[in-house]
């Protein structure tokens, strides 16, 4: 494949970026029967996302206020995950965006247990990350194809192989293994190999025409969304490793079935069932509350509920929670 065209910065030099615009960029995450889900705006096209102003202490509190009042749900856990301030990242009028990512964690439902409009499944934007039930077609059929014809195009042979061994890794081709934490490396690398809508901007033109059909299935986002996705995609993945964020996405009784198949959720991988609920156990994360509740045809499922004072007792014991993973 040929090169992409150019993107955001056509027609634009340095004395025409002459003014910043710093927006905040929010991924907000929820697990909803069990499928992960982001919050977003434009029919399923942007994050949300807006101006940043100071009518708040701080950035994190402005964003808590603004999805608190979106949602009608507090947020548990907020952290930064990057500034974007590509020179890239510029508008038309000579405007340089500079936005401020943040992940957060939230509920999809209202109070009255209603879905809110907006919220999308995150792996409609990136189906090669769910590997619950093993690798994804497209990875075969799609993917692979495309990155040795990537790799086929480079000018020599050295780069050739450089090209491949980067896309073997990060894909878990050939000897790796997959890395569910690669997010960002995987669609910046379909990003160069100019096989995602993106890359090729937001433009009807004949380039972007000609190269419709070797992109790979995945909704494309707004500007570079999905790349801030990915980021925060990948943040969470590596989370839910060592801190127990996921109890933010829990409700305040669950059963441990829906709190595996939650951290599944996330991690686009299987879990072993017996590993799973034995270092649940050992770290002493939950505790029964007493009640069943009926999971299908089988017998009740004990409820349970996070023990809250463990974030204090894991930060001092230094306690890890890994991720298992299926066999």
């Amino acid at each position: 494949m040929g090169l992409c065209p150019p993107t955001l910065l056509s027609g634009l030099n340095n004395s025409e970026l002459h003014s910043v615009q710093a927006d905040l960029v929010a991924v907000l995450v929820a697990v909803t029967d069990g499928q992960p889900r982001i919050l977003t705006t434009g029919s399923g096209r942007a994050l949300p996302a807006g101006p940043f102003t100071s009518n708040h202490s701080s950035l994190q509190a402005s964003l808590r206020a603004w999805v608190e009042k979106q949602t009608h749900h507090p947020l548990g856990f907020v952290e930064q995950l990057y500034t974007f301030a590509d020179r890239e990242r510029s508008q038309q009028l000579g405007m340089h965006v500079i936005s401020i990512s943040y992940l957060a964690l939230t509920q999809e439902l209202d109070e009255t247990g209603a879905a809110q409009p907006g919220w999308q499944d995150w792996y409609r934007y990136f189906p090669w990350e769910d590997w619950r039930d093993g690798m994804p077609a497209v990875i075969a059929e799609r993917i692979a194809p495309a990155l040795t014809d990537w790799s086929e195009n480079a000018s020599d042979s050295v780069a050739r192989s450089a090209r491949w061994q980067r896309a073997a890794v990060t894909f878990g081709l050939d000897e790796y293994e997959w890395n569910e934490e690669l997010v960002l490396q995987r669609y910046e690398l379909l990003f160069e190999a100019c096989v995602v809508p993106e890359a090729w901007g937001e433009g009807d033109g004949e380039s972007s025409a000609s190269a419709a059909a070797s992109l790979l299935p995945g909704a494309a986002m707004s500007n570079d969304h999905r790349r801030i996705l990915a980021t925060g995609m990948a943040r969470l993945r590596a989370k839910i490793k060592y801190r127990p964020v996921v109890f933010e996405l829990m409700p305040e009784e669950f059963s441990l079935l829906q709190l595996q198949q939650t951290v599944e959720a996330l991690a686009g991988r299987g879990l072993h069932k017996q590993n799973f609920r034995r270092l649940i156990e050992q770290q002493s994360l939950v505790e029964e509350t007493g009640q069943v509740t009926a999971v299908g045809a089988g017998r009740p499922a004990k409820l349970y509920r996070f023990r809250r004072n463990v974030m204090l007792e894991r930060a001092i014991a230094g306690n890890k929670l890994p991720l298992a993973r299926s066999h």
